[in-house]
């Protein structure tokens, strides 16, 4: 029981990670395509800058879910997996780095070198984490003792390219969705135009992705045999045609909340999926990384779940309060104060 508890509370963990930094990973990724000045570029800068290093607690909270909770999924991950790992730290390290060093020297191209470096520390996350967990979906090829019987290559393949595809597009409207909330005038337009233009798109791929993973993966079986399971699927769904409404009719702090329940819809419909697997093997199901083989203790389970009960609210407490605060748009003003990037 404490294993399956366990199991739902690492994905629900994920599907916040996803929410809460994927709008700064997009609100990055989309600098070259939105940041038509300087003053636009430090508007999205800034629109992201009160949350992303607290957005980014939630991913080394799942991280330290996993190693202490399926201790064996946490080495078979980071061996398996480790080039892509390391990638994604350093993308977040330089991302990071560069919100930080953009304005220290005053200098277009300083500046311009910085804001690649943000725009690099946005994609390149948001691409590694859609071809990580798409190949988790598929099954990873470990032997009998849990060795990655492949290449970092090995991940490219069309599904795995796919999935990072789509959290691209996914975090792209995300962000596009948070910058309008945060932005005004001509950047917030443009903000809005490309939401409505990305809509379609992801319409199409998740269609696609949908359809690709009755193909390449076995998540559907859970599915099978308990319909009742489904709503997960139904959720995201009706999010996303909901959004579109939300998107015409300009109430953007709701259609961001769509785009959040998309995101998270999707990450549960995936992790429910995988149960009781953790990491699938595709060599033999008899090799695949389990709750039950890959759980710690029942005592650690037990206090751990005492701690997460506590603590977990307070942090999720002190998120919402930091995100009602900033709440206001990004200003000419504020850009202007010491504080701003």
């Amino acid at each position: 029981m404490l294993e399956t508890i366990w199991f739902l509370l690492w994905g629900v963990l994920w599907a916040i990670y996803f929410i809460l930094d994927g709008y700064d990973l997009g609100i990055g990724s989309l600098i070259p395509i939105l940041g038509k000045s300087d003053t636009d570029r430090r508007t999205m800068l800034n629109a992201m800058g009160p949350f992303w290093d607290g957005n980014e607690v939630w991913l080394i909270t799942a991280g330290g879910v996993t190693f202490a909770a399926f201790p064996k999924a946490y080495a078979v991950m980071f061996s398996g997996l480790y080039t892509p790992l390391m990638l994604l730290l350093f993308a977040l390290i330089v991302r990071g780095v560069s919100l930080e060093f953009r304005h220290q020297v005053d200098s277009p191209a300083w500046r311009r070198v910085w804001d690649w470096g943000a725009t690099l520390g946005s994609f390149l996350p948001a691409l590694i984490l859609g071809v990580a967990f798409a190949n988790i979906f598929m099954g990873l090829p470990l032997d009998e003792n849990g060795v990655f019987q492949g290449s970092f290559l090995t991940l490219f393949n069309p599904y795995g390219l796919a999935g990072g595809v789509l959290f691209v597009l996914l975090f792209a409207m995300h962000g596009a969705l948070w910058l309008t909330i945060k932005s005004e005038g001509d950047l917030q337009q443009r903000a809005a135009g490309l939401a409505r233009k990305l809509w379609p798109v992801l319409v199409g791929l998740i269609g696609a992705f949908v359809v690709l993973t009755i193909f390449y993966t076995d998540l559907l079986a859970n599915y099978l045999l308990n319909p009742l399971l489904l709503v997960l699927l139904v959720v995201p769904v009706l999010a996303l045609v909901l959004l579109r409404q939300q998107i015409g009719k300009e109430d953007w702090w709701f259609a961001w909340g769509l785009s959040a329940v998309l995101i998270g819809g999707l990450t549960l419909f995936g992790v429910v999926g995988l149960y009781p697997a953790l990491l699938p093997s595709s060599i033999s199901s008899e090799y695949s990384i389990t709750i039950a083989n890959a759980a710690s203790s029942t005592l650690t389970l037990s206090i751990m779940l005492g701690v997460t009960l506590v603590f977990i609210p307070i942090v999720a407490g002190y998120q919402f309060w930091l995100h009602k605060t900033f709440t206001h748009k990004v200003t000419e003003k504020e850009l202007n104060q010491d504080g701003a990037y």
